[in-house]
């Protein structure tokens, strides 16, 4: 009976506490006031952000359960069992929560009266197949009913893994709705909220975890495993504040609008947010290594239930201001300019040297990726350093250098102009294909996680081990072999300028997000295939490792020549419709891209050829030796046979005399 409570009472908790501020917060706000024209009636005004906020509290319960379980569980054992069923439960209210939130959405949006009619149900199906809101909301559906069987069907270290990318992935299309599709700074609202979302889903549903599997983890485990989540929510914490600071300010437009409605409600939640901060950093600092105690596990517990409430309340006005308009109307002008129409964002002024240094377009998912690799590459260097172990400075600066120049790439001016000059874009494509991962590969970064992050030895996996796992997959050694690496490297180039994969770059800021990646990922592949120290399964032979730098270079510099040649427009209807009047016509700046692509691009390659050649120089010489070592030692017996046959072939000749 006391553990079935003490599991009940932490989502109750939360449940309540969400519920009672959702609701003052919509009568306060004005998020459920009857509309002039479709009014929907209350049950849906009312009802909808209800829904909403079901939605959010289970997708929390769905990902943070499967995160925990990754890194602070032991596969096979009770409590990741029980934190399967969790995410199983959360992720079958989800799916039926966000089958509502569409139907309730539909007739918010088109007032329409609940009908067993035909003509209902085919503007229902329209909604959900031909509108943004509806097809977001029913892939969010269908991803909740998708995992609702995954999480009850599997066990496994590898299927949880690849269950909870999916988790994550299927809570982006929520990140689509609200304001942010309205609003002038559509991408940035869109990808605040998106990483707004995932975060605080980890963070609460981690800690709502740990109130379910108490009663099943003994106290000195549950030190261990309060401890890794500590270290979850941290990180989830700093992504929360500063995304949710993000999504804040494009919906305020200036300070003075803290001073309505939706304002009130954005303060309730920051210090919600702020208190669950505070609080977390001060009783798990001084009571998780106290839980063995009776006496401390009780107010560690206690003081969870108190954050608990806390993140009801931040979730119940989250819930409230998805309703709350803001007190700036941020949509697009309705005389907008041809930029403005396709990019979300007004034409920025003409391209000067002086904004090559001071132009920034912030992309904040990239912020966290160069603040975290910073952070925790550095942190390694440090715990090397600190019990004694050297690591090479050089490889340090390497890293740092290609981190802030990947930060350069994607927020500075390239990220601000690209949509509009081609030959930007082209610059961006080779700093992140060729040069960047030229850096990071000297970098080491997987010999640095090995070295340097602890070995877990109760059957867990912590950083280090998912890392040498992800080494040693049968996908790792496909796509880090040489002849893929180099054929994805080179065919990529062809394929996504010459299909559509570059008109969806540019219309859906998703394809752009994965056209960063892409490019990162692939040149960083093919420079780990020929200079890298981090482990692979093969690596070509250095005479061969130059033979396909030579062919790469004249595939690239073909490539290049192609564009410079190209009599049409890549996309022409889009940056041929930008209204530019300044800088060269579309025709010429993609003539200066297929330029970038030839010239510029061979400089890294270059760079590229001269390190193998050391490489090879080094490796001859590392070779030598060993070799004079082992003779030191043993003695160089091939050539004492070789004597030896001559002394015999000598002997031979004096007797034939």
């Amino acid at each position: 009976m006391e553990s079935r409570a003490q599991r009940i009472a932490g989502p109750a908790i939360l449940a309540v506490s969400a519920l009672i501020v959702v609701l003052i917060g919509l009568a306060a706000g004005g998020g459920a006031a009857p509309l002039q024209l479709l009014d929907p009636g209350p049950v849906v005004r009312w009802g909808l952000p209800v829904i909403k906020l079901v939605v959010n509290l289970t997708a929390a319960g769905m990902v943070g359960s499967l995160v925990v379980a990754l890194f602070a569980l032991r596969a096979g054992q009770r409590p990741f069992e029980v934190a399967l069923d969790t995410a199983s439960v959360s992720a079958a209210i989800f799916t039926v929560a966000s089958a509502a939130t569409a139907f309730f959405t539909f007739l918010n949006l088109f007032g329409s009266a609940p009908s067993a009619g035909a003509e209902f149900g085919q503007q229902l199906g329209r909604f959900l197949v031909e509108t943004e809101a509806g097809r977001a909301w029913l892939l969010t559906t269908i991803a909740g009913a998708v995992l609702t069987v995954l999480t009850f069907a599997v066990r496994g270290w590898t299927s949880t893994l690849l269950v909870a990318v999916l988790a994550a992935a299927s809570l982006v299309p929520m990140a689509t709705q609200g304001h942010s599709g309205e609003e002038a700074n559509h991408n940035t609202a869109v990808v605040a909220l998106a990483l707004h979302i995932v975060a605080a889903a980890v963070w609460l549903g981690g800690l709502i975890l740990l109130v379910v599997i108490r009663p099943v983890v003994d106290r000195a485990d549950m030190v261990r495993v309060v401890s890794r989540y500590s270290s979850i929510a941290l990180a989830a914490f700093v992504v929360v504040a500063v995304s949710g600071t993000v999504r804040a300010a494009v919906g305020l437009v200036s300070p003075e609008n803290l001073l309505s409605p939706y304002g009130a409600l954005l303060a309730v939640k920051v210090v919600a947010l702020i208190a669950m901060g505070v609080l977390g950093a001060s009783y798990r600092r001084r009571l998780i290594a106290k839980l063995a105690s009776a006496g401390a596990a009780r107010i560690f517990w206690l003081l969870v239930t108190v954050e608990i409430a806390f993140m009801g309340i931040a979730s119940g006005a989250a819930a409230a201001l998805a309703r709350t308009p803001p007190p700036v109307d941020t949509a697009l002008p309705e005389e907008a300019t041809p930029a403005q129409v396709l990019t979300g964002a007004a034409l920025p002024p003409e391209l000067t040297i002086d904004r090559w240094f001071t132009m920034w377009d912030i992309d904040l998912l990239w912020v966290f990726v160069v603040g975290f690799g910073l952070f925790f590459y550095l942190a390694g260097v440090w715990r090397m350093r600190r019990r004694g172990d050297r690591w090479p400075l050089y490889r340090t600066l390497l890293w740092a250098f290609g981190m802030l120049l990947l930060l350069w790439v994607t927020c500075g001016p390239i990220n601000a102009y690209q949509d509009y000059l081609f030959s930007l874009h082209m610059v961006g494509h080779m700093l992140l294909s060729m040069a960047i991962p030229l850096c990071l590969v000297a970098g080491a970064p997987v010999t640095l996680a090995a070295r340097a992050i602890r070995k877990r030895d109760d059957g867990t996996r912590g950083g280090r081990e998912w890392i040498l796992w992800a080494v040693h997959t049968p996908f790792s050694r496909v796509v880090t072999h040489p002849a893929f690496a180099s054929l994805m490297f080179i065919g990529s180039l062809w394929v996504f300028y010459y299909t559509d994969l570059f008109r969806w770059t540019l219309y859906d800021h998703l394809g752009h997000e994965w056209m960063v990646v892409h490019f990162l990922l692939s040149g960083y592949l093919f420079v780990l295939s020929l200079i890298g120290i981090d482990p692979v399964p093969y690596r070509l032979p250095y005479p061969f490792r130059l033979l396909t730098l030579i062919a790469v270079m004249a595939m690239h510099a073909f490539f290049g020549m192609a564009i410079m040649m190209s009599s049409g427009l890549f996309a022409a209807e889009w940056f041929g419709a930008m209204g530019r009047t300044w800088g060269p016509t579309p025709l010429e700046d993609q003539y200066i891209g297929g330029g970038v692509a030839w010239s510029v691009g061979e400089i890294p390659t270059l760079i590229l050829a001269i390190t193998v050649a050391i490489q090879w120089s080094r490796s001859d010489d590392r070779m030598q030796r060993r070799r004079d070592r082992q003779v030191d030692r043993a003695g160089d017996a091939e050539l004492e046979q070789y004597n030896e046959r001559l002394a015999e072939l000598a002997r031979r000749d004096v007797a034939r005399r």
